[in-house]
């Protein structure tokens, strides 16, 4: 294995039996993910994206297979996971949303305070820290989770289209964010799609996976400067043809599982 490596996913397979039937939903998956790299993973729908973070994160197990997540300090989380919704608690404030994972890990007052007024900050929502989920907008609850997850410090992020359900000025501006914060800390981000724009825009590197079951068949190196935004993404020719190739791809795929 490669020292450098932050991930490391080998011959992972993922089967899930309903009534008697098995339904492979991962098939042999080898990845390496360098730290501080982001990386995205496009793919048809149902093609196993979401399991793959689940298994990540913890929240399912591989069939056969194994993966490693590489641990730089001890008292760090291994990962934190931001959904498309429903990822903010509504009974806590958004300052206590951002604190949740601080408190958990029983870390000194002084210290949740500090990290947590300083991600609001980031996030823009020092002035609704005292709000509730259900009086603020959909994408200012984005930005909690978002806030949220920096500030536990996790060794490793999963993002599972946390812009999906947003409009596209939302969307634009969150993305910005994200990738302003992430320019900061160089977390090691693994980032579901199903947006080549937003591939092309927020990744170093984009995983291309067929359909089910899923693999990942190619992957793509976004060769585009950072800091980098929407504008300079559609505007550069060499991005087009890699949109274009992107869009190829999936559209091949989606042909695919309805031949199957």
């Amino acid at each position: 294995m490669d020292q450098e490596s932050k991930i490391t996913i080998h011959n992972l397979t993922k089967v899930f039996f309903k009534k008697r039937t098995a339904v492979t939903a991962l098939k042999n998956i080898n990845l390496e993910i360098q730290d501080g790299e982001f990386v995205c993973l496009l793919g048809p729908s149902g093609c196993g994206k979401t399991t793959l973070l689940r298994i990540l994160a913890g929240l399912d197990k591989e069939s056969t297979g194994s993966f490693h997540i590489s641990r730089a300090k001890k008292n760090r989380p291994l990962q934190s996971m931001i959904f498309q919704e429903k990822g903010v608690i509504p009974w806590l404030t958004v300052e206590d949303n951002v604190a949740f994972g601080l408190n958990m890990r029983h870390l000194p007052k002084k210290e949740v305070k500090e990290r947590t007024d300083y991600y609001l900050n980031k996030v823009g929502l020092e002035s609704f820290r005292k709000l509730y989920p259900s009086e603020i907008s959909g994408g200012m609850k984005q930005r909690v989770s978002i806030a949220r997850a920096f500030a536990n410090d996790p060794e490793i992020l999963l993002m599972d289209e946390p812009f999906a359900a947003l409009d596209e000025q939302n969307k634009f501006i969150l993305q910005e964010e994200l990738l302003n914060i992430w320019s900061e800390t160089k977390k090691t981000v693994l980032f579901i799609t199903h947006s080549i724009d937003e591939a092309l825009l927020m990744s170093d590197r984009i995983l291309l996976m067929s359909s089910q079951p899923g693999q990942i068949i190619r992957e793509k190196y976004v060769d585009l400067g950072r800091p980098r935004n929407m504008e300079m993404v559609r505007s550069n020719p060499k991005m087009a043809e890699q949109f274009v190739d992107i869009w190829q791809h999936l559209q091949t795929a989606v042909q695919a599982s309805r031949q199957n």
